[in-house]
C-alpha cells in the first residue's frame, strides 16, 4: 500500500462508529494526512469486536476469531502500513469443532490443508469434487481480491480498479457467479447428502448469516477455506480489544480524534453531498453540527437510511427496506473454574442439537473456549462464550423481557453441560446479551449482528457499494463487500480510503 507523504489536512473526515472498520478507515486516513474525527456512542470502542471485563474474567462481546494476520493479509498490510505491530496471536487448529446431533466425535476443521482434506474424505465420502470446486474457487478469488478491486464500482474509476484485478485465471470464478452451495451440492451429486448439508448449514450461518442453500457460492468458497494455511483464523492474546486499541493509538498518534460517548443523531445533505453531522454528547446532552468533506459510516445500512431521514434517496431506501429480515443474537458469558473445561478442548466449538430444528435460538450453539495464560481469565479459571443466532423481534415485541433472558440462559448452559462440567460449584459468574444489549451497546438498528446475507443477490458485485448514491457519503463494514469479520469490514475501510484519495 502506498504512504504517501504529502499532507490533506485540509479534506476534513467524519467517521460514524468506531468499529474495526471505521477505526481503521480513520487510522488510514489520518497516517495519510487527513484531518479525522471519529465518533461513537458506546463507552469503547470496537463494536461487536469489543470487550467487557467482569470479577477478573475479560470477555469479547461479539467476534472471537480474526482473519487476515498472516503475511500478505489484510490486517498485516495496514499495521504495517500504519507502523503499529501485529497483536500477539495463536493460531486456531481446529478453526472449528464440529458436533452434529447424536455424535460424540466431532468433524474438525484443520489448519493443514492435506489434514482438513483426510478429515472431510472420512467425514463426507464422496464429496471430495465438491471440495476441490471450493479450493479451485477459493485460489482464484483470493487472488483477484488481494489486488484490491471495487465491488460493486459506481463510476469509471471504481470499475479500472476492478478491471486492472482481474486475471486470466479470474474468469474461472465467473460461471459460478449465480451459483449457490446448494446449486453446486447438485451439481456433484450431493444434494441429498444430509449429514454434509448439515455441517455446511452450520458453518455457514456462523459466516453468511444464510444456508447453504441460499449462500452465494463463491462467498462460501473464501468462507470455508481461509482457515487453512497459508491463511488461517487466529485467537488475539489478551482479548479482541487489542486490535481496537492499537488502531485508536495509530490514529492519535497521527493527530486523529476519537470522541466515544458522543451520538450522530442526523446526516445533513445539501445538493445530493453529504455536509454535515449533527452531534450530540451524552454525557452534556450539548447539540451540535460538525461540516465534513467526507463522511464515512461505519453502520448497518438499515442505520444508515435512518441517519439520513428524509435525505435517503428513495430507490436506495427501498432496496434496504425489501431486504430479508438480518440475523439477532443471543449470547451467554460464562466464567467458570478451569475443571469445567474438558482435557484437550480446541478453543472454537459448534453444536447443534436436533437436526429437525431451525439452526440457531439456542438449538446450535457457537462456542469459544479460553485457555491458560491467553488473558481472558485468572490463573485457574476459564471463560466460555456460546452464542446462538435468533429471531430479533421476539426480543423486542416480549412482555416478559427477563423471563424470556433468563430461559434462554437456563436453556444454553443446560445444553453447554452436555460438553462442559457446570455446575454450581464450578460456574463463577454468568451474563447474557440479546439483541436489545447489542442494540444499547452498539448502536445497531434492532441490535442485529453479521451483515445482511451473502445471498446472491446481495454479495460481492451485486451488494450495497461502499460508495453511496450520495456524493461523499461512504459506507464501510458488514453491509458491504466483502461482508462480516474483522479482515472483511477492513478491507471496506481500505477500499473507501482509496477512494477518498482517488478523489483527490
Amino acid at each position: 500500500m502506498t504512504n504517501p507523504t504529502h499532507t490533506k489536512s485540509q479534506s476534513r473526515i467524519i467517521v460514524i462508529g468506531a468499529g474495526i472498520g471505521g477505526l481503521t478507515a480513520g487510522a488510514l486516513l489520518s497516517h495519510r494526512g487527513y484531518n479525522v474525527l471519529i465518533l461513537d456512542q458506546a463507552i469503547v470502542p470496537g463494536g461487536c469486536a469489543s470487550t467487557f471485563k467482569r470479577q477478573g474474567f475479560t470477555f469479547d462481546v461479539g467476534a472471537t476469531q480474526v482473519a487476515g494476520l498472516e503475511p500478505g493479509g489484510i490486517h498485516h498490510r495496514i499495521f504495517s502500513e500504519l507502523n503499529i505491530e501485529l497483536p500477539a496471536a495463536t493460531p486456531c487448529d481446529p478453526a472449528c469443532a464440529v458436533y452434529l446431533p447424536g455424535e460424540s466425535t466431532p468433524i474438525n476443521v484443520w489448519r493443514d490443508s492435506q489434514k482438513w482434506q483426510a478429515e472431510r474424505q472420512k467425514q463426507f465420502p464422496g464429496s471430495e469434487p465438491f471440495w476441490q470446486l471450493l479450493t479451485t474457487l477459493f485460489n482464484a478469488s483470493w487472488e483477484f481480491q488481494g489486488r484490491d478491486p471495487v465491488l460493486p464500482p459506481r463510476n469509471l474509476w471504481d470499475l479500472g480498479q476492478l478491471i486492472k484485478a482481474v486475471r486470466p485465471s479470474t474468469f474461472i470464478t465467473a460461471p459460478f457467479t449465480l451459483f449457490t452451495v446448494g446449486d453446486a451440492l447438485r451439481l456433484y451429486g450431493l444434494g441429498n447428502d444430509q449429514r454434509l448439508r448439515t455441517f455446511l448449514d452450520l458453518q455457514l450461518k456462523l459466516y453468511s448469516q444464510v444456508s447453504a442453500e441460499e449462500t452465494a457460492l463463491l462467498y462460501a468458497a473464501t468462507a470455508l477455506s481461509v482457515s487453512q494455511l497459508p491463511q488461517g483464523l487466529f485467537h488475539l492474546q489478551g482479548s479482541m480489544q487489542v486490535l481496537s486499541d492499537r488502531l485508536v493509538e495509530s490514529l492519535e498518534r497521527d493527530s486523529g480524534k476519537l470522541l466515544m460517548r458522543h451520538t450522530v443523531e442526523k446526516i445533513e445533505v445539501e445538493n445530493n453531498q453529504a455536509k454535515a453531522v449533527v452531534i450530540k454528547n451524552q454525557k452534556t446532552g450539548e447539540t451540535w453540527t460538525e461540516s465534513a468533506d467526507h463522511i464515512i459510516g461505519n453502520v448497518t445500512v438499515q442505520n444508515l437510511v435512518q441517519l439520513l431521514g428524509e435525505n435517503a434517496p428513495s430507490g436506495y431506501k427501498q432496496r434496504v427496506e425489501k431486504l430479508p429480515p438480518p440475523s439477532g443474537a443471543f449470547v451467554v458469558y460464562l466464567g467458570v473454574d478451569k475443571s469445567a473445561i474438558p482435557h484437550n478442548c480446541p478453543p472454537h466449538l459448534q453444536f447443534l442439537y436436533d437436526v429437525n430444528k431451525p439452526i440457531g435460538e439456542n438449538n446450535s450453539l457457537f462456542v469459544s473456549v479460553s485457555h491458560e495464560g491467553d488473558g481472558r481469565a485468572p490463573l485457574g479459571k476459564a471463560t466460555i462464550i456460546a452464542s446462538s443466532f435468533v429471531d430479533f423481534t421476539t426480543w423486542w415485541e416480549t412482555q416478559n423481557y427477563e423471563e424470556l433472558k433468563q430461559k434462554f440462559t437456563q436453556e444454553a448452559i443446560s445444553k453447554l453441560s452436555e460438553y462442559f462440567y457446570l455446575k454450581p460449584e464450578t460456574i463463577i459468574y454468568v451474563e447474557a446479551a440479546t439483541p436489545r444489549t447489542f442494540a444499547h451497546y452498539t448502536g445497531r438498528e434492532k441490535g442485529i449482528v453479521g451483515g445482511i446475507g451473502q445471498r446472491i443477490p446481495t454479495f460481492g458485485p451485486f451488494g450495497f457499494a461502499n460508495r453511496t448514491p450520495i456524493n461523499n457519503l461512504w459506507l464501510v463494514g458488514d453491509s458491504t463487500h466483502p461482508g462480516e469479520g474483522t479482515a472483511g469490514v477492513s478491507y471496506s475501510a481500505l477500499t473507501v480510503v482509496r477512494q477518498i484519495q482517488a478523489q483527490g
